[in-house]
Order: structure tokens, then sequence, then C-alpha cells
């Protein structure tokens, strides 16, 4: 076998799609060049084995590992089967690493976890110790015994020695172990990672077996995946960057001996700015002030001014923020205020700089983080020792820390600051605020971590256009692919339905949503089997489907379990789902064969333009042109990048999810519609900057079929009788 076909080993099935034997080689080469890939897949194109066979192969020939990463639960099911495949035919050392938060079998807090490691740690080490010193002045008694002189007195200050263990050991009694976690130390745990590295266990599996032996699942898998082949896990391992510094050492690998393939990529953008975001609330810090008036040290005094006037300032910018009756409409959920200012500093800070007396809030500052790192030392100490029940965590530092960063880089580049305010629950249900500095630019937390790998492979069904996604995640110099739907084209239709736009200013005019809800019930009726409808939110799902009468009808609404949802609407044989666009049902989620025949896109389904997103427009618009749209067309002008970046181009890649929710194997079938006058070739011509069709791949614009509303049951009705796909006498138009 050629160095190159070698990947071929880690393929579990008999034979790849030969689009699937391309992009092997492509991505192969690739990673010895130490490139990062872009790797765009329709559905059903075999992208994880495409990815994860040539990245095993070089990880194995360089000593590397290789970390598939998702944000999708779904997915990282589907990994771990696929690593099962491939660890039947070629042996292979692969781990599904999940988070703390689920895998504890005592439910504790991160820094009280970590406190309690320690002193467990301690507690073996001084009885391991305490084990050789026996041991050491058995040794010697047998010696003196034997008329050895110099034995006897060696075993006098060995015994001493011993004396002060035991008092060590004494003190331990009263300090806070974790029993799980000293079992882990202190047996045999060869035969559990034996069962682990047979097969690809789930974080369930593990879990579940460590709790029946008393063990630690978290803390055996952390010491489990040093050095394997593969690891799975979520986004966040490696885009948080202080988790990612302690995975990688878990891992036993320098980030230059990591490759990672980041499933769903579409969906790195968000998901950084997430894990960038910085947040402080009024509650933490006004437990902070309660910590310094209880402390002595004489930088309390300095940290209680600078944080107080931080506070008052806080509050007063989100009074003066709130419109009239604005407040009284707050409520569970977070509400943002709107605080920034062009061209000057935000209206918290404007507030704080106002009201601040003292000697220098930068000094005072200064001062209440090194407060703050003493008593989180002193926090962690009483815990270990045994005096405090529970490990602390210093308000103080979190709230200090907070506020340097909130006033040195409140009016930074793509840095947004916005204050949001919700209802207390408990007690009586007084608003409180938080101070929050948001990252518009992605790249600003991406773009190290793909400078530190050795490559990394980014795909998706929906990644273009790649430049776009250079841009905003910090890449360069990419290998780019593109495969487009690589199944039958006569077992598929797309029908751009001519119907209103469903502008705003549009949705509750009565003609319009007669025409909406009749076409739906048209593509309900002519469908053999199951409907999916998505909408641009949730409350226009509901609308129709209180209007459709077609089917069985569900409504997926925000806040209850879209999976239970799923598994009752595919049990169903004639059944139309409604739901947002932006919920959970649009990517990820599998529909396969005769769980879902048609899926519907009413509307272009643009998110809501809040003041973080126009921020985020703000942003793009300054830092990118639209001068490289190769694969997808801008359809705005230069100028307007942070509409292409930010809106349009993220809209479209949902839309293009959701549609391909249906036709996702070679022998299914299934049509798609976009109901809107925008998707349709004559909106190009006659609505200018509204017309999105040109915002799409070529390819799949090539397969739109443009069609009256009233037109469109009889295409499905010809498209389903080709394919065979009723069962008995179809329905008549």
């Amino acid at each position: 076998m050629s160095k190159q076909a070698s990947h071929l080993q880690y393929f579990p099935y008999d034979e790849p799609y030969d689009h699937q034997r391309e992009a092997m080689t492509t991505i192969h080469d690739a990673l010895e060049d130490g490139t990062d890939v872009l790797f765009e897949g329709a559905t059903g194109t075999g992208k994880t084995l495409a990815a994860l066979a040539p990245a095993l192969e070089h990880a194995r020939e360089t000593q590397k590992t290789v970390v598939i990463t998702t944000n999708v639960h779904q997915q990282m099911r589907q990994f771990r089967r696929e690593a099962s495949a491939i660890t039947d035919q070629e042996p292979i050392r692969a781990v599904v690493f999940r988070g703390k938060g689920s895998m504890c079998h005592i439910d504790v807090g991160y820094e009280e976890c970590q406190a309690l490691r320690d002193t467990t740690r301690d507690l073996v080490d001084t009885e391991q110790e305490m084990a050789d010193l026996e041991a050491k002045q058995r040794d010697l008694l047998d010696r003196s015994q034997e008329g050895d002189s110099g034995a006897t007195e060696a075993r006098g200050a060995v015994m001493d020695e011993l004396d002060a263990l035991e008092d060590d050991l004494a003190d331990f009694e009263e300090k806070a172990v974790c029993d799980h976690y000293y079992r882990n130390l202190t047996t045999n745990t060869d035969e559990f990672f034996s069962w682990l590295y047979e097969d690809v266990r789930t974080p369930d599996d593990i879990y579940e077996r460590a709790h029946r032996e008393g063990l630690c699942g978290y803390e055996l898998l952390k010491e489990g995946i040093e050095n394997v082949d593969l690891v799975v896990c979520n986004y966040h391992h490696l885009l948080d960057p202080m988790i990612r510094e302690q995975f990688f050492r878990w891992l036993g690998r320098d980030p230059e001996d990591v490759i990672a393939v980041f499933d769903e990529a579409h969906n790195v953008e968000n998901a950084a700015r997430d894990h960038a975001r910085r947040t402080l609330t009024e509650t933490t810090l006004e437990s902070a002030l309660d910590e310094l008036q209880e402390s002595d040290d004489a930088r309390a005094d300095a940290a209680y001014n600078v944080l107080g006037t931080f506070l008052d300032a806080l509050r007063t910018a989100y009074d003066d923020a709130f419109a009239f009756g604005e407040r009284e409409q707050v409520g569970e959920n977070w509400h943002d205020l709107s605080i920034a200012n062009e061209g000057r500093r935000d209206d918290l800070t404007l507030t704080f700089l106002q009201e601040y007396t003292g000697p220098g809030f930068s000094a005072e500052l200064d001062h209440a983080i090194e407060l703050g790192k003493d008593l989180d030392a002193e926090y962690d100490e009483a815990y270990k020792s045994g005096e405090a029940s529970v490990r602390k965590e210093c308000q103080t530092l979190q709230a200090a820390t907070f506020v340097q960063a909130w006033l040195s880089e409140g009016d930074a580049m793509g840095t947004y600051p916005v204050i949001s305010t919700r209802r207390d629950d408990e007690g009586n249900g007084e608003v409180y605020g938080r101070a929050e500095l948001y990252t518009c630019i992605p790249e600003e937390v991406t773009r190290d971590l793909f400078a530190e790998l050795h490559a990394s492979v980014l795909m998706s069904a929906t990644l273009r256009p790649f430049s776009v996604t250079e841009d905003v995640l910090g890449l360069s110099d990419t290998e780019r692919m593109a495969y487009g739907a690589q199944f039958p084209a006569d077992r598929r239709r797309t029908y751009t339905v001519d119907g209103p736009p469903l502008f705003a200013s549009k949705r509750d005019d009565r003609q319009v949503q007669q025409t909406i809800t009749d076409t739906i019930e048209d593509a309900a009726r002519f469908t053999p089997g199951n409907t999916l409808v998505f909408f641009p939110s949730y409350g226009e799902a509901k609308r129709y489907h209180d209007r459709v009468s077609a089917g069985t009808t569900y409504l997926d609404e925000p806040g209850t379990a879209a999976h239970e949802l799923r598994d009752q609407f595919i049990d169903d044989d004639d059944a139309v789902l409604f739901t947002s666009l932006w919920g959970t049902l649009g990517e990820g989620v599998s529909f396969d064969g005769d769980d879902a025949r048609t899926v519907v896109v009413v509307g272009v389904p643009y998110p809501h333009l809040d003041d973080r997103m126009e921020a985020v427009q703000a942003a793009y618009n300054e830092a990118f042109d639209v001068d490289d749209a190769e694969d997808v067309g801008a359809t705005v002008a230069d100028e307007d990048a942070g509409w292409h970046y930010a809106v349009e181009i993220p809209t479209i890649r949902k839309t293009r999810q959701a549609m391909g929710r249906v036709v996702r194997s070679p022998d299914d079938y299934g049509a798609r519609i976009l109901l809107d006058a925008r998707y349709t070739e004559r909106a190009e011509i006659e609505m200018g900057e509204y017309a999105v069709r040109g915002a799409f791949p070529a390819e799949e614009r090539a397969e739109m079929i443009d069609v009256e509303p009233e037109k469109l049951k009889f295409g499905l009705l010809n498209f389903y009788q080709d394919v065979d796909g009723y069962d008995g006498d179809p329905p008549t138009p």
C-alpha cells in the first residue's frame, strides 16, 4: 500500500465514495504540510471519515493526537460510533471526553474539586511515605538485631520521622478528601483501563462503571487520554483558553502535536464569541463588598472604594438606560440595555469616572486584585485543612479582575460593552444588573488556537463562502474543498415559491398569512409522509401552527425538550412540525428516510437585529471588506461588509442547514421548499438588495425551480409520483 493510500486502513467500510477518496488524499497532503483545511460537504458525503482516516494515519506516523470536536450532542454519539468501527478494523486508543460537571460523583464545583484533589493526593503521598519509612525501619531493626550499631542509630532517626508523619496523618482526619479519587490513587486500575481501550466507551459508560467501583471516572478519563490516538470532545475544550491549556496537558501533547477536526464548523464563530464574553453581576459585586467589610487587611478600604463606586455606577447606568415603563417589563431572562456611545466611552464607564473619588482607580484596583489573590489562597488552605466545609470562591478577585478589564479594554475594537438586567426570582423580585464585555470578532479567540495547532480540518455542510470563514476565524492559506450533494439528483427537488416576501412589516397582513397558510397546507397534503416547517421565529411558528389544518401538527416551543418532540413527530406518518430556524432542530438533528420527506423554510429567517448584532456588524464593517466572494456572491456593497458577514451569510447557512434535514442517503428522496419571493430568480432583477438567491452556492442555485404558490402542489405531485413516493393513490389537486 502506498504511503498516500495508507490512511485507508482507518476507513472501516468496504470502499469509500470517489469523492471521499479524493478528499482523504487532499487532507492527507495538507496535514503533511501543516496546512489548515476548509471542507464543505453536503449531507451524506461522509465528511467525518474523510477527515478522520488521514488525520489518524498522519498522527500515528508523527506521534500526534487527533481531537475531533463538535457542539452537537448527536454528533458526539455519531463520532463514537465511527471511532468504534475504526478500532474494530485498525485498533486505536480513543476516548470520548466530557466535562467535570456531568462526571462528578459527589457534585462539587471546580474550585472545591481541585482542593479536594490536592488534599487527597497529599494524604496518599503521606501514607506512601509512611509505608516506605515503616519498611525502612523494619529493615534497620533486623540489621540492628544482628549487631549493626549503625543501623540502630539510623533507625532512631527514622522512628522520629515516623512520629512526625503520624501527627501529619492525624491532621488529615479533620481535612476534606474525596473518597472516589482516593481509590483511584490507591487501587489497581489496570483492569479499568484495559476495559476502557477495548472499545470506544461513552462518558456514561465510564461514569457508571467508575461509580460501581467507587472510583472517580472524570479523573480516570483525564489520566486515560494521555497520548491516545483520538479524543472526541466538546468545543469548549479547545475554544476556552484556560481549559485548552489544561486539556493539552492531560493529552501529554504540545499544541503543535495536536490535529483538530471541527465538526459543524460554521458554529465555531458564535461558540468562540460566547467563550470570550466576560460578565460581572451586581450580586457578585455585593458579595465582594461584604467580603471586604469582613477583612482587616489594609488594602480592603481601597478595594471597597473602587468596587463600591463601580457598583453604584452600574445601578445608575441601568436606571438611566430604562425607557418609560421598560423596568416593569423585565422578567427572569437577561434583558439588554444600550450604553454604548459613538466616539466616546460607554455610559457605565462615564458614570464611574464621574463618581469615583480617591487616589486613583488603577492603583486601588491593583490593591483589590492583590488582596483577592491572597484571600483566595486563604480560602483554599482553609478548605484543605478542614477549617471550612466548602471551598469559598473569592468574590473580590472576580469583581476586581473584571472591573480592571472593563476600564482598560471596554473601548477596544471589536469589544462591545453592554449591561443587562433581570428580575430576581427569589424573595422580593427586585431587578438587578450585569455588566458584560461582549467580543464581536471571534478571530480574537481563534487566531491563536489555529496558529498553535499542527493543523486543523474545519468541516460543515455550510462552510462557504470560504473567504468569510477565513476572515472571521483568523485563518489564512487554507486548503479549500467543496462537495455538493452526491446522491441522485432526480430524487430531490428544490422549489423556490414566488410567494409574498415575509418582511416584518407584512407578517400581520391577512392576505400574506392566507397565502402562506395555503401553501404550507398544499406542501403537507402532497407530501407522502412528514413535513418540517421552519420559520424566522418561534412566534411565527406558533402563528401558522394555529392556522394550518393538514395532518397531525406539532409545535416546537422555546424551553421545551425538542428531542422528545422529534421522537413523537417521526413516529407519525402524516405530520407537520412547526419550529424556528434558530432553534435546535434546524441542524445536527437527523430526519432520515420516512422521518421527514419535505422541508419548508418560510421567509428569509434573519436573526433579531438587536444592539449586539449591530455591534457585530459595525466591528465587521471596520475589520473586513467584501472583496473575495468567489463561491457565494455577496448581495451587498463592499461598505456593507458587516451585514454580509454578520447577518446574511449566517442566515443563508442556517437555511441551507434546514434544507439538509431531508434526503440524507442514496436511497432517500424528498423536497426542499423556500417560501418567499426573495429566493426566486425574479427577485434578483426586481428586488435588488432584498434578493438572496445569489447568496447560495452556484450548484444549489442551479437546482432551484421557481413556482407560483398555487402551482407548488402540482410540482410536488409530479415529483413524488416520479419517485414512487405515494403508497396507494396520490392526492388530488
